[in-house]
Formats: C-alpha cells, structure tokens, sequence
C-alpha cells in the first residue's frame, strides 16, 4: 500500500506498518473490544483496506488505511462462512475474499460482505516435476503405485485433520494464499511442502 509494508506481529496480537525502507509508522489492532488474538496473515486490498487473518479470534477483520476498525466476519466452527484458526487472507479486484482456513483444512471464498460463496478442500495432482522425479527412481516410485492415496473419507469420523492427513490431493495445512494478474490463486500447505493452484472463474 503506497509502497509501505505490513506486518502481522503475531505473538504482540497487532499489526505494524513501516515504509519500504523499514521505519516504524504504527501499529493497531491491539487494544480495545475488537482487539486482535494473534493474527497471522495480513492483506492490503486494491482500495487501500487492511485485512487480518485473526487466528486466535477465528475471523477476517478489515481496517481502513488509518488502522481505524471497520467491521469483522466469521466465527469459530466448521459450518459455511466459519472458520477454525485462519491463517491467511487475501482480496481480489471484485472484491471477493480468500482466506486459508487452517484449522479447518480448506480454502473458503467469500464475498465483499463476508457472505459464504464457495469453500474448496484441495485437489492436487502430481506435478511434472514429480513425474520426473519418479521415473528416475523406481524404488519409490513402485510403491506409491500400489497405495490407496484416496481412501474412502467416511473411516476418518468427518475430522478434517484426519481425512487431509490420509488423503493425498486435499489441503493439509494450508497456511496463505496469494493471487495474481492473470486469474490464479495459490495456496501454500505447510505440511504437504506444497503450493496448490487454481483458475479463478467468474
């Protein structure tokens, strides 16, 4: 934003800006009702609002470019439009908000209101890169070709947890998500060691 930087400082449960060069401007989020409990992920949309991702709170909270509250949406559970610990936050041009729900291991998309659109769990296939990988090596190759990598989700008791740690393609801890110019989503999983893409559409 105008070329400034900002920072979800975490364990301090605020948000700082600095310049490009690293000087201290402010900070916010951090007092008052609406106060934020260890937010990870921050966005500064194209109109100039703040985003964060408040992990500990279980919502997205928007600012204005002052660090003046806005509004905040979402709550904890696993329903449409909750989330478990968000980790991650980011707007399109449309207005249309991303956040990376970690605790619930996926990817919801919301509206410019907050109202629930769509949520996506994950479907990753092999990357060239690993289909080249596997055809110089055999001997792990070989094995994976005899796995089940999709067991049936029902044996997990619907555990989000459970069913993304056993089936290969689904989000497993999926920390931030970023957009570009060109249509594409990226979501990077932390315990997958992985970045999924997706084709924005509409």
């Amino acid at each position: 934003s105008d070329e400034n930087l900002f920072v979800a400082d975490h364990m301090n449960n605020r948000i700082q800006k600095f310049t490009k060069d690293g000087n201290y401007i402010f900070s916010f989020g951090d007092k008052g009702q609406d106060a934020l409990n260890m937010p990870w992920g921050v966005f500064v949309s194209g109109d100039g609002f703040v985003y964060a991702a408040d992990w500990g709170n279980d919502r997205i909270v928007k600012y204005d470019s002052s660090g003046d509250f806005i509004r905040s949406f979402g709550s904890r559970g696993s329903r449409k439009g909750q989330f478990k610990n968000p980790s991650g936050v980011a707007v399109d041009k449309d207005g249309y908000i991303y956040v990376t729900d970690w605790g619930n291991e996926r990817l919801e998309i919301l509206d410019k209101n907050g109202n629930f659109i769509e949520s996506l769990r994950g479907q990753a296939t092999i990357s060239k890169w690993a289909d080249e990988y596997f055809d110089g090596n055999y001997e792990e190759a070989e094995p994976r070709s005899r796995s089940n990598l999709e067991p049936d989700p029902i044996q997990f008791g619907g555990v989000p947890h459970e069913e993304s740690a056993h089936i290969e393609k689904l989000f497993w801890g999926p920390t931030s998500v970023k957009l570009d110019n060109d249509g594409k989503v990226y979501v990077t999983e932390s315990n997958r060691h992985r970045v999924q893409i997706y084709e924005r559409t509409g």
